[in-house]
């Protein structure tokens, strides 16, 4: 019998096995790498704000992600091969989850053949499932991804938020969220049907408790709406009726977006907030979704007897849609400058041009806003971007 048919007995036995599920995931590590008959593997998890990767357990030390062969990995998506420190070889593989990226394995052997990388994949494509299971009720994950106490109004939006990334072979949606630890009233959410992307940013008045419950009632109205089947008006109706109703004094902006996966129109309403941005064909395309916004969701009222506009554009395949909070372009520099929209907008250009992946633009973008010396965040900042990209007709 050969290597590969028994490793593939061996995972079978493992998967087949009632205990297997309730193992800790360093246990179930250690028992399906060596069922797929593989030397060792260690997991690496990225950290909140995506700047290092933790080991699962204290086998390794952490690596950065803009500074190592396992960052690299983890920012390109691919295979990376290098000779280990001990003798052998080492293949970094990506963990995903669909389009989300949680970290990187490293898999070590004293060669690495055809048939070990292919089981190394089907490791990490395995693990990945088991990450994504137990990550939402085991605290380990939680504080080993955290480099630094968070908030309680943090805390609870965290809770609410939905993976950084999602998307399909045609669409990708991403977004990113700072200061990570003491978020206010930023969120964003995202969510795919078989026929349509749903997109939403929120900025809640103020940056305080009472602002994270604003804009957590608002996710759970527009969720409550969205999974009944209500259209984009009747989405924003819902928020505007549930923060009127449990939180008469609070109110917050946003825009709600519907991308329809097979035409590509796409259909926003806009509740007091920075209008989207669409980048076209590598330019940045200003007053394309610029149309005069409603009040803030939370003031009925404001609207003196009319409806709520709800509109509609065409996307050409390749296009870029950004929504953002305020925060993002009022980021300022040392010397007073805001950051702005063109200079967001270009980050993001040159970035589509060298063929950087969305995910991996944001966690940069938002980098160079938080780490440049000069500039500072005055408000909670987000960031969400989509990109559709249909099947050629």
């Amino acid at each position: 019998m050969t290597t590969a048919e028994t490793g593939g007995g061996r995972l079978e036995e493992f998967l087949a096995d009632p205990e297997t599920s309730a193992l800790e995931l360093p246990a179930a590590v250690a028992r399906c790498t060596a069922a797929l008959g593989l030397q060792h593997s260690v997991v690496y998890l990225a950290d909140l704000q995506q700047r290092r990767l933790v080991p699962l357990t204290d086998v390794a030390r952490s690596l950065p992600v803009d500074d190592s062969l396992a960052g690299w990995t983890y920012r390109t998506q691919s295979l990376r091969v290098e000779e280990s420190e001990t003798g052998g070889m080492t293949a970094w593989i990506p963990l995903l989850d669909g389009a989300e990226r949680l970290g990187v394995l490293a898999v070590l052997s004293p060669s690495l053949t055809p048939a070990v990388l292919r089981r190394g994949r089907a490791l990490a494509t395995l693990l990945a499932m088991m990450i994504t299971s137990k990550r939402a009720y085991k605290d380990s994950f939680v504080r080993r991804t955290r480099t630094e106490p968070m908030r309680l109004p943090a805390e609870m939006l965290r809770a609410f938020l939905p993976p950084r990334t999602i998307g399909t072979a045609h669409v990708v949606s991403t977004a990113v969220l700072e200061p990570a630890y003491e978020l206010g009233g930023d969120a964003f959410d995202h969510s795919l049907t078989e026929t349509a992307l749903h997109a939403t940013v929120l900025d809640a008045m103020g940056h305080n408790l009472a602002s994270g419950l604003t804009t957590a009632v608002a996710l759970a109205a527009c969720r409550n709406a969205r999974r009944t089947g209500a259209d984009l008006p009747e989405l924003v109706e819902c928020v505007d009726d549930a923060l009127a109703h449990w939180l008469p004094e609070q109110f917050c902006t946003g825009v709600m977006a519907q991308l329809d996966l097979a035409s590509g129109v796409l259909r926003w309403s806009n509740c007091g907030h920075p209008t989207p941005l669409l980048i076209r064909d590598q330019r940045l395309h200003t007053d394309a979704l610029l149309r005069e916004p409603d009040p803030p969701m939370g003031q009925p009222s404001l609207l003196t007897g009319r409806q709520r506009q709800t509109h509609e554009i065409a996307l050409k395949p390749g296009d870029r849609v950004l929504m953002y909070t305020d925060g993002v372009t009022e980021a300022r520099t040392g010397d007073g400058v805001e950051f702005g929209l063109e200079q967001f907008a270009d980050y993001i250009i040159r970035a589509m041009a060298a063929g950087e992946l969305a995910p991996e633009t944001l966690r940069r973008l938002i980098h160079s806003i938080l780490d440049s010396p000069t500039s500072r965040l005055r408000d909670d900042a987000t960031i969400l971007m989509f990109e559709w990209t249909p099947p050629p007709s």
